[in-house]
């Protein structure tokens, strides 16, 4: 029922939902207190309602925004416990009394402060918006950018400025309990003369120094960095939030390319969500801005997602275009009509270059190249826990529901609960590591609340687990390793520096460029990291993954097995060379699955029922009972390509092949150009 809730009011956790209960209560009781009228009860109720919405506000709780949507908004709750406590007086016999007057006096003027107050909020934080946000670009050697504001000057400044109201209400209170008026004034004066200072230090942010440059000199800047830089191969971006760790997953490769690298994004969350990387990143959200930067160098454009903001790029004929994708999978997203937008489509594989052909959406096989996967080189072959002789652990790592209701899209609806309520029982036992995808439950309330019941049943078995004395595990090397941990989050922290405690955007674009030594140093403490993680907690424990830490492929490279549904994630792991497990939600049947879907070919297929999770365990336990290991290593070469050379070095072969087309095709546009004017 609580879960129930939860998801109705759109808060992220039962405290968040208790908060909300009290607040909505809390203005209830007020009215009935100021009634009766009791300046106790009121003060309680009061105190109640002051906290929850602080509470909730620093949560950053989504129902905040839908009780705005409702005219119930953060400054029409104030306002509201504000006539309240007059109501209160009046009730108490005070309506002629200094303190009464004075009190309506300060509510007044005291949301008259409010406009200024906003107004000045909004002009600092669109004026120290900048048109261009960079990572790893100096621009502070070509225009001034100031430092940002103190950060509880911006952050949640409209519940701050209304949060002041609570001098007064407090000593108008004191006034009625205790009639001495003193009290009320002082808290009056204490309430206007705060909000008046609030106002006084927003004031200087909004001109002068205090500003970054305006768009014209910014964009000047930010083109003759690029020309000096000279870019020629460009990754370009454009999503949502949750979308970022398709990006994300690029970063290293760039970093590897033998030409100069560029990340161009379109939305500032992404940037905001972007991982650590030392190559330069520009971000663009205006279109024209895009449009007009000075990109005359850049020979390859890659592409790692199919979206509308992709056409502001793809119009520029100086550049070739490629979609590189983010995964290889079977999914309809994997041969999008689209593609055939692009001057080349780059796969990982044969696979992929077939799944073209088959499906006919006017992409021609001389566009289409094997690069392999250049993200899988951190995937390490051969089994864990099994080969030791310990528990085996098999990842359950299923995909979203997708923006349909496909019953194909995952098996967490129909399938999911089986799955764990299966591999949690097997006997001889093994570890159930549960990894959902991001996205899980974004779209659909199904869905959100399978994944919940799913993470209930892992984490109930692992408490039994815990319980039982088979599985204990070494407590010295634990400790150990949650010592190491504490120690390496710390220097982590250290490394990021003061970002969380003050910053902007223009002031993350003047200090945004990458320290190398300190880069190397979080790279080596991440892989430090996410060793002590996994000593962390006994070897047998069932666990429940989510966000980015550990990674997906720090998943791959401790379990043994993985179960999971038809996405880029099946093939990557079947770079690892394990067993694995597909499942056939939507029941087209085995034969006609692997027909549809290569991947599988090598898997085995699960239905809904989950009952042949025995012949993956067996595969497992023996590998001499593992019929499918010669058809992996076929697949692998069929969807991964060959190993040898690495893909890494047909990556950089395949862009300098098409930047030689690019410069081929620019050199006859000016030869033309030539002959046109004489």
């Amino acid at each position: 029922m609580i879960s129930t809730a939860i998801r109705v009011a759109r808060v992220g956790s039962p405290a968040e939902l208790a908060a909300a209960v009290l607040m909505m209560l809390g203005f209830p009781c007020l009215m009935l207190a100021a009634l009766v009228p009791s300046v106790p009860a009121f003060a309680a109720a009061a105190a109640v309602t002051y906290l929850a919405d602080h509470y909730l506000h620093r949560r950053g709780s989504y129902l905040i925004n839908r009780l705005g949507k409702v005219r119930a908004g953060v400054s029409i709750r104030f306002l509201v416990r504000e006539l309240l406590v007059l109501l209160l007086l009046a009730r108490a016999d005070l309506s002629r009394s200094t303190v009464f007057y004075a009190a309506i006096a300060c509510f007044i003027a005291f949301y008259g402060f409010q406009a200024p107050h906003g107004a000045l909020i909004t002009l600092i934080r669109n004026r120290r918006r900048m048109p261009v946000a960079t990572r790893n670009v100096d621009l502070a050697s070509r225009i001034p950018i100031p430092d940002a504001p103190p950060r509880f000057l911006l952050e949640r400044s409209t519940e701050k400025m209304l949060h002041l109201d609570l001098a007064a209400v407090t000593g108008v209170l004191i006034t009625a309990q205790f009639g001495a008026a003193e009290y009320g004034v002082v808290g009056v004066a204490v309430t206007l003369g705060l909000a008046f200072l609030y106002v006084v230090a927003l004031a200087p942010y909004i001109r002068g120094r205090r500003i970054p440059p305006d768009a014209e000199t910014v964009l000047a800047a930010t083109d003759a960095w690029l020309r000096e830089y000279r870019p020629q191969t460009v990754l370009y971006f454009s999503g949502s939030k949750e979308s970022a760790y398709q990006v994300n997953m690029w970063l290293e490769t760039m970093e590897q390319l033998d030409t100069r690298p560029l990340i161009v994004l379109r939305e500032r969350v992404i940037l905001q969500n972007l991982a650590p990387t030392t190559v330069p990143v520009v971000c663009v959200p205006g279109g024209i801005h895009l449009m007009n930067l000075d990109l005359r160098t850049v020979r390859v454009a890659l592409y790692a997602a199919n979206v509308g903001k992709n056409i502001h790029l793809l119009r520029v004929p100086t550049m070739k275009h490629v979609f590189i994708g983010h995964g290889d999978s079977d999914k309809i997203a994997s041969v999008n009509p689209f593609s055939k937008a692009y001057d080349e489509v780059w796969v990982a594989g044969r696979a992929g270059r077939d799944r073209y052909a088959i499906a006919d959406v006017g992409v021609r096989d001389e566009d289409i190249v094997e690069v392999g996967r250049p993200q899988l080189a951190p995937i390490a072959s051969g089994a864990r826990g099994a080969a030791r002789g310990g528990v085996p652990t098999v990842l359950y790592a299923p995909t979203w529901e997708g923006w349909d209701d496909n019953p194909g899209n995952t098996s967490l609806l129909l399938a999911g609960e089986n799955i764990v309520r299966e591999l949690v029982r097997a006997d001889p036992p093994v570890r159930v590591l549960y990894k959902p995808h991001p996205f899980t439950g974004t779209r659909s309330d199904e869905a959100k609340a399978a994944h919940e019941r799913i993470t209930a049943l892992v984490e109930k078995a692992a408490v039994e687990r815990a319980a039982d004395p088979r599985f204990l595990g070494d407590g010295d090397e634990q400790t150990r390793a949650r010592t190491d941990l504490a120690r390496i989050e710390a220097r982590l922290a250290e490394l990021a520096g003061p970002g969380g405690e003050k910053g902007d955007e223009a002031e993350a674009t003047r200090d945004g460029v990458v320290d190398i030594e300190r880069h190397e140093e979080t790279a080596k403490l991440r892989t430090e990291w996410n060793d002590a993680y996994w000593r962390s907690f006994g070897a047998a424990e069932h666990r429940v993954i989510t966000g980015a830490e550990p990674a997906l492929y720090d998943c791959f490279n401790v379990s043994d097995a993985m179960v999971s549904d038809i996405s880029s994630v099946v093939s990557d792991f079947i770079a690892s060379g394990k067993p694995y497990a597909v499942t056939d939600s939507a029941e087209l049947g085995a034969e006609e699955f692997k027909r549809q879907n290569t991947a599988v070919r090598a898997a085995v297929i699960l239905t809904n029922s989950a009952e042949e999770l025995g012949q993956l365990l067996d595969a497992v336990r023996d590998p001499a009972a593992d019929p499918l290991a010669d058809e992996r290593a076929e697949l692998k070469r069929y969807l991964l390509g060959p190993d040898e050379p690495p893909s890494i070095e047909q990556f950089n072969t395949a862009t300098a092949d098409l930047a030689v087309k690019s410069e081929t095709r620019n050199a006859g546009q000016k030869r033309q150009a030539a002959a046109a004017r004489t």
